[in-house]
């Protein structure tokens, strides 16, 4: 397994400008180090093998989440992924540690504009109010929320500005951890689940 893992989730990746260029990029780089996870491509009947998922997440150090927004959220395999992976006991919780001290990526695209994003604009806030359980999620597993790469407008971008991108991607990937912009960054902070929250089961 290697170090950086990327979990990558579009539902029609053939039809897909970003997310589609982002993993064509990968695929030219040096990947020795990273690990592609294609989550419509391996659970087309989501069915997630969670001992598999789960192994691959202990493996990397830093987890990238790959994927366009929709409806303020992410796609819904990749919801269903972190229902099932990120396990009570496992991902947090008592005895749940086996992600603390990675790194946590987000890679996102919007169809939006960025000026879409304000108060102003149709979705009435700027993106970062959209973040937020993106950003607890890292807090309550123990990862460090690093700052996200997101590209606006997919649908609308040249071709130059889609490549420009892609490049951008592969370098930061190809840096990690060397960012300049997070050698001074905190860890996560401690976010302690009680044992009972949840119930017991039934025998």
């Amino acid at each position: 397994m290697a170090e950086v893992l990327v979990i990558a989730a579009h539902p029609q990746l053939q039809h897909s400008r970003v997310t589609r260029a982002l993993l064509q990029a990968l695929a030219a780089a040096d990947g020795q180090r990273i690990t592609v996870r294609s989550l419509y491509a391996l659970y087309p009947d989501y069915f997630i093998d969670v001992a598999a998922e789960q192994a691959a997440l202990q493996a990397a150090q830093l987890v990238v989440w790959l994927h366009p927004v929709h409806w303020y959220s992410m796609p819904p395999l990749m919801k269903l992924w972190l229902d099932e992976t990120l396990a009570f006991g496992w991902a947090y919780g008592p005895g749940g540690e086996a992600l603390r001290g990675k790194d946590l990526w987000l890679v996102a695209s919007t169809g939006g504009p960025e000026a879409s994003y304000r108060p102003d604009g149709y979705n009435r806030y700027f993106f970062d109010a959209f973040l937020y359980p993106y950003e607890q999620t890292a807090a309550l597993v123990g990862t460090r929320w690093l700052p996200p790469l997101v590209l606006h407008g997919a649908h609308r971008i040249s071709d130059e500005e889609l490549a420009a991108h892609a490049e951008v991607f592969v370098q930061r990937l190809a840096l990690w951890p060397d960012w300049p912009e997070i050698a001074d960054m905190d860890l996560a902070p401690a976010c302690l689940v009680p044992p009972d929250a949840r119930p017991q089961s039934e025998g």
